[in-house]
């Protein structure tokens, strides 16, 4: 026991040169390793024990070195990007560049007209809050695909597969982001949607054919529809244009006609009053008028005959200007030869 004790008083008394400041620069660089930089588009979240302690900005920062406290940078400017209902190149090792393997399990989902389409599409997110991404979300890209699936599965379902096909694509995507980023904000992710857009949509394989002869069909319909429309527009003007007019001279004309006739029987009614007055002037007068107005007309024949001539003669007969009997075919042919 006294050797013992007179040992471990020689161990105490030892020095060796040099080992204390050996100790001191371990200590330092212990130190020293608890400096660390966040770049402008990161966040530092600091853990003390495992457990989140502080969150840090862009800048030079410290915290107590391992194992006492550790950081982790974020950088919540990137845009990631999860692929749905297929894989491209990119995430594909097996693919070469541009192409893209289908994954169905993800992408056949069934309309509310219960028709099976095939939809693939894609997510892009950012980090909102970096403590809720680390320690409330285990493996961020599972969680963003399951979210966006079944946000997905539920808008097609209430939709038919026409929407879902042709003019219902932007409403669709639109539903669907707005859902999925209440069940993400709902389990406290931290995600924010940047957007989300359909890649292919289409019916299965098995049936694509006759889908696109449906399509075909309906574009037909769609453009025989409006060439009738623009005919209809271009047609039903000039239609009532034309009419409105015939209905403009039907008017006038019965104007007319109603004014002619009104001018008539006031100018009957004018003769008939002198006539009543003065009988015998008026009937020489109405009869040099008429005789006048005979006379006068170039086209009618004239012949002149004094009252002797007509006392003594036979009564005049035009015999140039009574019609010709048509001739025979006997007599045609006689004049021709």
């Amino acid at each position: 026991m006294d050797d013992f004790s007179e040992k471990f008083k020689q161990f105490k008394n030892f020095k060796l040169p040099g080992f204390k400041l050996l100790i001191l620069a371990v200590i330092g660089i212990w130190l020293l390793t608890g400096i660390f930089i966040v770049g402008p588009a990161e966040r530092g979240v600091v853990k003390q024990f495992g457990q989140f302690d502080r969150e840090t900005g862009p800048g030079l920062h410290y915290h107590i070195p391992y194992p006492i406290e550790s950081v982790l940078t974020l950088n919540v400017d990137q845009v990631r990007r999860v692929e749905i209902g297929f894989r491209s190149a990119s995430r594909d090792r097996d693919f070469q560049q541009g192409q893209t393997r289908s994954v169905e399990d993800e992408s056949l989902m069934l309309t509310g007209d219960e028709n099976i389409v095939d939809v693939q599409f894609s997510v892009q997110y950012q980090i909102a809050d970096a403590r809720s991404y680390l320690f409330n979300v285990d493996g961020p890209d599972t969680t963003v695909r399951s979210a966006a699936e079944a946000a997905m599965r539920e808008i097609i379902g209430k939709n038919l597969i026409d929407d879902a096909l042709t003019t219902g694509k932007q409403r669709i995507m639109t539903n669907t982001q707005e859902l999925m980023q209440e069940i993400l904000d709902r389990y406290k992710t931290g995600i924010l949607l940047v957007n989300l857009q359909m890649q292919n949509v289409h019916p299965p394989s098995e049936v694509v054919d006759a889908f696109k002869d449906v399509v075909s069909a309906r574009e037909d319909r769609d453009r025989l529809k409006n060439e009738a429309e623009a005919y209809s527009r271009d047609i039903l003007p000039k239609a009532s244009g034309l009419a409105e007019a015939m209905i403009r001279e039907a008017e006038g004309y019965q104007a007319t006609k109603i004014l002619d006739a009104q001018g008539d029987a006031s100018r009957f009614k004018a003769v008939a009053d002198e006539y009543k007055k003065a009988k015998e002037v008026t009937r020489t007068r109405l009869y040099l008028e008429t005789m006048e107005h005979v006379l006068s007309n170039p086209e009618t024949e004239k012949l002149i005959l004094s009252s002797d001539a007509l006392q003594k003669s036979v009564p005049y007969l035009p015999l140039g200007q009574l019609p010709r009997a048509p001739e025979t075919p006997a007599k045609q042919q006689g004049a021709a030869q």
